[in-house]
């Protein structure tokens, strides 16, 4: 089969050499420039990549890589999409070739879209990046997603197990371009229940806390709003928004509301149980962290906070539990911490205090 990667740029001259040594299982790597001025394209040139510079105006990422998306030979059977600060770890092609079928029309790969300060992952999840070369297109001008605009129905989605592509972004660039088309693309299409979600998500992120409000009830209140992982994580914002307005008790109500809705997820026990513990709410906790801790499964979403999975839910277990009087199962809970986190001093600390307890008979 004919393998080939296509992307777009700006600016990335910092990234090329490894991208494109990531890239290079691939049979031919085409990549839009649009707009650089730090040599960007000359560089991925004379590493071997077909380049082409076009500045796309006004901006969208769907147009971009649309655009770059036609870049492609007509006889390729993999379309491969990829940013340069994205890396596939080696020997990702032979597994894609085997996961992919004759049939298939898109593949998904496991993707890990940010890393902790200790190099371990964080947000992992599942998207569809890898495609069949006729009848997609990418829709949206920000966060964009493949539709299938061909004959009949697409084909079958497959899973490439094996295959890990992994985000190492950019900090110092600039995302504020996002709310604006975030905004664009909710005038463009009101019903699109994922953008009016990824709205009110923005607003959260810039601290526009009575729009994050309103625009995830709205996103609440669409008829095609019925993922549950989605729809409990506006009840999480939603909350969130709320304390950060001084309204805890309005808080804990969406936050129950986001267990009630998705109680398959460990995000909204944990978001309560933190608020419990700002509260001294010791039962709560308990109770709380129990029941996220009784999940072992992480979901393969983008909606996956890497603190629930991490060592929080026993942290706050630990400390809930020696409020309450339980040092021994207190210390049981902090070194299940400790051993997902051994970095953290606070948790060191936490093991050396309450073992001390112990031994004195405390």
């Amino acid at each position: 089969m004919k393998v080939c990667v296509y992307a777009i740029c700006k600016n990335e001259a910092k990234f090329a050499r490894r991208w494109m040594a990531s890239m290079s299982e691939a049979d031919e790597i085409y990549v839009l420039d649009t707009g650089s001025d730090d040599g960007t394209p000359q560089l991925l040139r004379s590493l071997g990549a077909h380049v082409t510079e076009e500045v796309i105006t006004p901006w969208r990422f769907d147009v971009a890589r649309n655009r770059s998306m036609q870049l492609l030979p007509e006889d390729t059977d993999i379309c491969v999409c990829t940013d340069l600060d994205e890396l596939f770890r080696p020997g990702w092609r032979a597994k894609l070739e085997a996961a992919w079928t004759p049939e298939a029309g898109q593949a998904t790969c496991r993707y890990t879209w940010s890393f902790q300060e200790d190099g371990s992952e964080g947000i992992v999840f599942w998207p569809v990046k890898i495609h069949a070369r006729r009848g997609y297109r990418w829709t949206h001008p920000v966060h964009e997603v493949l539709e299938w605009v061909g004959d009949g129905n697409p084909g079958p989605t497959v899973v490439a197990y094996g295959v890990q592509l992994d985000h190492h972004p950019d900090p110092n660039k600039s995302r504020g371009q996002y709310l604006g088309l975030l905004e664009q693309s909710v005038v463009e299409d009101p019903d699109d229940d994922r953008n009016m979600h990824y709205l009110g998500r923005e607003y959260l992120f810039r601290g526009r806390w009575d729009d994050c409000i309103q625009t995830l009830t709205r996103h609440l209140a669409m008829p095609s709003a019925i993922w549950a992982d989605e729809r409990a994580a506006s009840m999480r914002y939603i909350a969130k928004a709320l304390l950060e307005k001084g309204e805890p008790e309005q808080a804990r109500s969406w936050y129950l509301r986001a267990v009630a809705e998705a109680p398959h997820l460990r995000e909204p026990y944990i978001d309560l149980a933190t608020l419990l513990y700002q509260q001294e709410q010791w039962d709560g906790v308990l109770y709380c962290t129990s029941c996220a801790l009784e999940l072992k499964q992480r979901p393969q979403t983008y909606i996956s906070d890497p603190a629930a999975w991490g060592s929080l839910p026993y942290d706050l277990r630990s400390i809930a539990l020696y409020q309450t009087g339980r040092t021994r199962e207190a210390l049981d809970a902090v070194k299940q911490a400790f051993l997902l986190e051994p970095g953290n001093e606070r948790l060191r600390e936490n093991v050396a205090v309450l073992d001390n307890l112990l031994k004195k008979g405390a």
